[in-house]
């Protein structure tokens, strides 16, 4: 593909992203940016960025349209709060939000995805060109999950799953077959912070995605700020969603990991009991 948009939100997500599409041999990228949200370091590795404000969707629009963009990517969060309050709303976002009954993360990006179709752009799943950083199953650490690990894994992929399909969280801390934490608005470090004061040690976290999950925008993801609050949660195993599941700063997460003996595991849910 030589040219490719995106969509670039908070945290190091777009500049990990930019480099593997790069090496993906993507020859032109054109990032739409937002104050307050995108780091700026996503300047050097796209050649172009054209900073806004969140909420002008005609902007954005816009700005892809006149770089003969077609093929566009969502990547890097959004804080969860600044989707909802103190936006300055154009006009096509106001009429986006008026004629959606439920509005969270997935039904407001599924609508951008919908007008940019009107435009004739569409979005596309990020994952396309991250497939070095999507593990498939296996244990990814050199240490492996105990027997008691495991059964904690088993357990928390079912209560996992069921919550995701609520569409509450995708992620729990679970000990010795109790539930600690289950992630909800407040995001999944906090969620494991919160879980593991309460195992007090010796829990284990578990991230799935929910049914239908569109993967175009909404990949989970873990990366070293992840394994640094497992390591201060002190939960000492963490099982993950193989083949839906990106790791960012690969290398350097599993170093980590290692190094605070973590056991990390990505496990396929379709061979887990029922």
């Amino acid at each position: 593909m030589s040219t490719l948009g995106i969509i670039a939100g908070n945290r190091q997500f777009p500049q990990i992203f930019a480099r593997e599409a790069r090496q993906a041999g993507v020859k032109h990228l054109v990032a739409v940016a937002f104050e307050g949200e995108t780091d700026p370091a996503i300047e050097p590795l796209v050649d172009l960025v054209v900073w806004m404000k969140l909420g002008q969707l005609g902007k954005l629009i816009g700005a892809f349209q006149e770089n003969k963009v077609r093929d566009i990517v969502m990547v890097g969060q959004i804080a969860p709060t600044n989707l909802f309050s103190n936006l300055r709303l154009d006009l096509r976002m106001t009429l986006l939000l008026a004629k959606l009954k439920r509005r969270n993360a997935e039904t407001i990006f599924g609508a951008i995805g919908e007008e940019l179709a009107k435009d004739g752009m569409k979005l596309v799943p990020h994952a396309d060109y991250l497939q070095r950083l999507i593990p498939k199953a296996g244990v990814l650490t050199k240490r492996k999950p105990n027997a008691e690990e495991r059964e904690d894994f088993e357990f928390g992929f079912r209560i996992g799953k069921s919550i995701a399909a609520l569409d509450v969280g995708q992620t729990v801390v679970v000990k010795r077959g109790t539930v600690l934490a289950v992630e909800a608005f407040e995001g999944t470090d906090a969620a494991l912070l919160r879980g593991g004061d309460l195992g007090n040690g010796d829990s284990v976290a578990v991230k799935v995605t929910k049914p239908g999950q569109d993967m175009r925008f909404d990949i989970p993801c873990i990366g070293c700020g992840t394994i640094e609050t497992l390591r201060k949660a002190k939960i000492t195993a963490m099982a993950i969603e193989a083949g839906k599941t990106l790791l960012l700063e690969l290398e350097d997460l599993l170093k980590m990991a290692n190094e605070s003996k973590i056991a990390i595991e990505a496990i396929d849910p379709k061979l887990q009991p029922k």
